[in-house]
């Protein structure tokens, strides 16, 4: 219960820190953001990808790909908002029906590992406080009905839960785990590189950001 209140929570907490900074600036949260990724890559590297090699499953390498291409798809729909960078026209009004599906897609397949890994779910939890603060700022400055951002929000914090939940207690999902678990590496490895090329003005590395990827590798390593 704990794993499911603690995913659903991230999300909350993510929207409730954009809520008490009123800002409309995404980039105050770009070092928060090269931690995560660079947190998500770590673990996803150091835990996540030998666990996953230790099965002798094959074609393990194509379902990691095709997760590398899910996400560009995924990508397409959101604008960019599984990596901190939405890029939607603010003067929408409507439900946002492709950005929701793509998140809950992404946020569905990422709770597939978090229940068998301690460490992967550091990562997710690191990785989804900034990137909902970051679409909590959208949803406010955007201007959407508070029932458009209360169902969007809590459909949004269900899905990684769902994912968990599932990866647990759907016998046709445990048949093909180790596929699922390859996919999700791919989604990782998009996500988590996209996040620290982009966090930066210009995609440029400064001090600052570089300390703070060498800190969340070396608490990802140590951990």
């Amino acid at each position: 219960m704990m794993l499911y209140l603690s995913l659903f929570l991230s999300v909350i907490i993510g929207y409730g820190v954009a809520y008490a900074l009123k800002t409309k600036e995404t980039s105050r949260f770009n070092l928060l953001l090269s931690f995560s990724g660079a947190f998500l890559l770590s673990v996803t590297v150091f835990e996540y990808l030998p666990e996953l090699y230790q099965s002798s499953h094959d074609s393990l390498g194509i379902f990691i790909m095709a997760g590398i291409l899910l996400q560009l798809v995924l990508d397409f729909f959101s604008k960019g908002a599984e990596h901190g960078h939405i890029h939607i026209d603010s003067d929408q009004r409507s439900f946002p029906f492709a950005l929701f599906i793509s998140l809950s897609i992404h946020a569905l397949l990422e709770g597939i590992p978090v229940a068998t890994s301690d460490h992967v779910l550091y990562g997710v939890l690191i990785h989804k406080i900034p990137i909902a603060a970051i679409l909590g700022i959208f949803l406010i400055k955007t201007g959407y009905k508070p029932w458009i951002t209360l169902l969007f929000l809590s459909g949004f914090a269900l899905m990684t839960p769902l994912g968990s939940y599932l990866s647990q207690h759907l016998p046709e999902l445990l048949e093909y785990l180790p596929y699922f678990n390859a996919l999700v590496v791919g989604i990782f490895l998009h996500v988590s590189t996209t996040i620290l090329f982009e966090s930066n003005k210009n995609h440029s590395f400064n001090l600052m950001k570089l300390l703070t990827v060498i800190l969340a590798m070396a608490i990802a390593y140590l951990i």
